[in-house]
C-alpha cells in the first residue's frame, strides 16, 4: 500500500515537472539566424518598446546530450530573453541536472550493491535498461504530443544508434554487478574520448593536440591509480568489472559513429527532428533491444521475482528511471535557453560531484595513492572542459 502511495507521488511530480519543461522548450523560437541578418535584428530589438513581445531569433545547436554517462545527438535552437529570467531558467535546467543525475548515480550504486536477506544480488542488468529506457519512452512520448512530433524521421540510423548506446549502458551495470566500484566506472566513463581519439586515429587519419593527449592520459591513469590504491579491506574491482567497463568505452566510440551518421541522414531526409523526438525514438530503440535481450538470457521472470521479493530495491529503481526521465527532460531544456557549453560545464562537474559524493556517502575507503588518482583525472577532467570553454571564447 505505501509502495503505490509513493509510486503515485512520484509519477505525479515527475509528470507535473515535465509538462512545466515542456511548455517552457516549446516556446523557443524558431527563426532562422545569420550573420547578415544579427545586427539588423539587434537594432531592431533595441528600438522596440519594452512594453512589447518581441519574436527572438534562436541559434541552431548541435549537441552531444549526457544522460547517466550516455549520449544522444540533438539539435535544438537556443533561446534567449523570452519567458522567465535567464538565472531563473539556469537554476532549472543545471539544477535538475545535477539534482536527478546525482541521485540517479546514487540509486544506481545503491541497486548493485544491494544484497537480500537469502545472501542473493541483483545482477539483471539488461533488465534495469529496460525499465529505465521504458520511462524515458513515456515521457518522450508525452513530450511529442506537446511539442509535436516531427514526421517521416529515418528509423534505421535510430534503431542502430538506440543499440548501441544501450548496449554501452548495460557494460556499464554489468561492470558494477561484477564488483566494479562506483567512483572508479565513473572516472572511467569520463575518459569516453580516448575510444574515439583511437578510432579517428586508425580510421579516419585525424590528428590531436599534445593536451588532449595529455587530457586523457590524465583520467585513465587517475582511474587506473584510484582503482589500485584503495585501503586494506575495502573492495577489489574484479576482472570482469574491468572488462565491462572497457566494452563499454568502446560501445561509447561506436555510438558517437552512429549518432553522426544519423545526423547526416536526418538532414538528407530534409528533416529536424525536435527534443522530444529523439527522446522517444532512441528509447524506444533502446527499451526494444534491451527486452530481447534481457528475455534471451531470462533476466525478465528472475528480475522480476527478485524485486516482488524485495520492495525495497523495487523502489530504488523505479526511482532510478524516474531520475533518468527528468534528468533528460532538464538537459533537453538547458540546451534550448542556453549555449551547449554550459550543458558540458554542467554534466562535467557533475561526475566530479558523483564521484565525491559515492566515496564519502557510501563508505570507500581511499589511501593517499587512491586521493592522488581522483585529482589526477579530475584535473583531466576540468582541462577538458577549460578547453572547451577556451574554444568557445575563440569563436566569439
Amino acid at each position: 500500500m505505501h509502495f503505490h502511495l509513493r509510486l503515485k507521488t512520484l509519477s505525479t511530480f515527475i509528470l507535473s515537472a515535465f509538462v512545466f519543461f515542456s511548455i517552457e522548450s516549446s516556446s523557443v523560437a524558431a527563426a532562422p539566424f545569420t550573420t547578415k541578418t544579427a545586427g539588423r535584428n539587434f537594432a531592431t530589438l533595441q528600438k522596440r518598446e519594452s512594453s512589447k513581445i518581441t519574436p527572438v531569433p534562436s541559434i541552431s545547436a548541435t549537441s552531444l546530450v549526457y544522460r547517466g554517462g550516455s549520449t544522444a545527438t540533438a539539435t535544438m535552437t537556443q533561446e534567449s530573453n523570452t519567458g522567465l529570467p535567464p538565472a531563473i531558467k539556469l537554476l532549472i535546467g543545471a539544477g535538475g541536472i545535477y539534482g536527478a543525475f546525482l541521485y540517479y548515480g546514487s540509486l544506481q550504486e545503491d541497486v548493485f550493491r544491494y544484497t537480500s536477506s537469502d545472501g542473493t544480488q541483483f545482477k539483471q542488468a539488461w533488465l534495469l535498461q529496460v525499465l529505465e529506457a521504458l520511462a524515458n519512452v513515456v515521457i518522450g512520448f508525452v513530450g511529442m504530443q506537446l511539442t509535436g512530433a516531427t514526421p517521416n524521421i529515418p528509423q534505421q540510423m535510430f534503431a542502430i544508434s538506440g543499440a548501441a548506446q544501450v548496449s554501452a549502458k548495460a557494460c556499464t551495470s554489468l561492470a558494477l554487478a561484477n564488483g566494479l566500484s562506483f567512483p572508479v566506472a565513473t572516472l572511467a566513463k569520463s575518459g569516453k574520448m580516448a575510444p574515439v581519439m583511437m578510432g579517428s586515429l586508425l580510421l579516419g587519419g585525424a590528428s590531436y593536440t599534445l593536451r588532449e593527449y595529455l587530457q586523457v592520459a590524465a583520467i585513465i591513469g587517475g582511474t587506473a591509480i584510484v582503482s589500485m590504491g584503495k585501503k586494506k579491506g575495502g573492495s577489489t574491482s574484479s576482472a570482469m568489472g574491468v572488462a565491462y567497463i572497457i566494452l563499454s568505452l568502446a560501445l561509447d566510440g561506436v555510438t558517437a559513429g552512429f549518432q553522426k551518421r544519423l545526423k547526416a541522414e536526418t538532414a538528407k531526409a530534409g528533416v529536424k527532428p525536435k527534443p522530444y523526438d529523439f527522446m522517444f525514438w532512441t528509447n524506444f530503440y533502446m527499451c526494444l533491444t534491451a527486452l530481447v535481450i534481457s528475455a534471451g538470457l531470462n533476466e525478465i521472470g528472475s528480475g522480476l521475482a527478485f524485486c516482488s521479493a524485495n520492495h525495497e530495491i523495487l523502489s530504488k529503481i523505479i526511482k532510478f528511471a524516474v531520475c533518468s526521465a527528468v534528468g533528460q527532460s532538464c538537459i533537453f531544456y538547458t540546451i534550448a535557453n542556453f549555449d551547449p557549453l554550459v550543458l558540458s560545464t554542467v554534466t562535467t562537474t557533475r561526475k566530479i560531484f558523483s564521484v565525491l559524493l559515492s566515496i564519502f556517502l557510501k563508505g570507500h575507503s581511499l589511501s593517499l595513492t587512491g586521493w592522488s588518482g581522483i585529482a589526477l583525472a579530475c584535473g583531466g577532467i576540468i582541462s577538458e572542459m577549460t578547453a572547451k570553454m577556451g574554444g568557445k571564447s575563440k569563436v566569439h
